[in-house]
């Protein structure tokens, strides 16, 4: 029983590893999906609310692909986010719908990866 158990947890443990990379165009039909997000980041734009700050992919907003996002009790966890600019990134977790939009709430910094 306690192999079963450990084999269950490492499976939960691997899945960010074994998530499929898909390109930030690709995302709109992965909604709801585990999976890693690859591409050059367009812009890195904190919002007038102070809130939140958006990574954009694939153009910047609003003609981006995709946005991974920063939530605000998240923020220093991520304290070099402004230097992401023109660099191609890997973002890894559940792709959630936003206004009809493709994103990534980012919460750990093991879900982004600077290649």
């Amino acid at each position: 029983m306690k192999a079963f158990i450990l084999a269950i947890l490492l499976t939960f443990i691997a899945a960010p590893a074994l998530a499929e990379t898909i390109t930030a165009a690709e995302a709109k039909s992965h909604i709801e999906k585990n999976v890693t997000v690859e591409g050059m980041v367009s812009e890195v734009h904190h919002a007038r609310s102070g809130k939140v700050i958006l990574i954009d992919i694939g153009g910047r907003y609003p003609n981006n692909t995709f946005t991974a996002v920063i939530l605000q009790d998240a923020f220093n966890k991520f304290p070099n986010v402004d230097s992401l600019a023109n660099k191609t990134i890997d973002v890894t977790g559940q792709i959630k719908d936003y206004r009809g939009r493709p994103e990534i709430i980012l919460d750990d910094p093991a879900q982004l990866k600077v290649k």
